[in-house]
């Protein structure tokens, strides 16, 4: 079985929405005996929320159910996920400031992305409604390629595609 985490800094409203794309999209191919998904925090301000309510209601418009709750990215992650994917460059950092030997495996979100989308998916916490479907546009746009990659399909090349900087 393939794992993949998706990480951002509170787990309430990037990392538990690329969850519930990534998820619905491999249910919806048959995968979900040979991929497991999760999503964690940098942080554990959040530890025990469920996701964010706008986030939930953004992506209930597209037919996905965001469940579960916040947790905090722990040490043994770094081993047990095969793909480990940052909502944005400080997490990215963050993530790899105490991946050690496990650094490998610690993406960008925007690796998986066509040139012309940024390197960094917003945080819409502080934001109007029209954030929360941005973030969801971009995670749409790089679930099929993370897939291919964590599957293997990219014959385990690096990714190609790379937001603007």
């Amino acid at each position: 079985m393939r794992s993949i985490l998706f990480v951002c800094l509170g787990n309430i409203c990037r990392s538990p929405a690329a969850e519930g794309l990534f998820r619905r999209m491999v249910i919806d191919r048959g995968l979900e005996d040979q991929v497991r998904v999760d999503s964690a925090g940098t942080s554990g301000f959040h530890a025990g929320e469920a996701p964010d309510t706008r986030m939930r209601g953004a992506a209930a418009a597209r037919g996905i159910r965001l469940v579960g709750h916040a947790r905090q990215v722990r040490p043994q992650d770094f081993g047990d996920y095969d793909l480990i994917v940052a909502m944005d460059r400080i997490n990215h950092q963050d993530l790899l400031r105490i991946a050690g030997e496990y650094g490998r495996s610690v993406r960008l979100l925007s690796e998986f992305l066509p040139e012309g989308w940024p390197a960094d998916v917003p945080d819409p916490y502080y934001g109007g409604e029209e954030g929360f479907e941005r973030v969801l546009e971009m995670i749409e746009a790089a679930c099929e390629p993370m897939l291919d990659h964590l599957l293997g399909s990219a014959g385990g090349s690096r990714p190609t595609g790379h937001g603007a900087s």
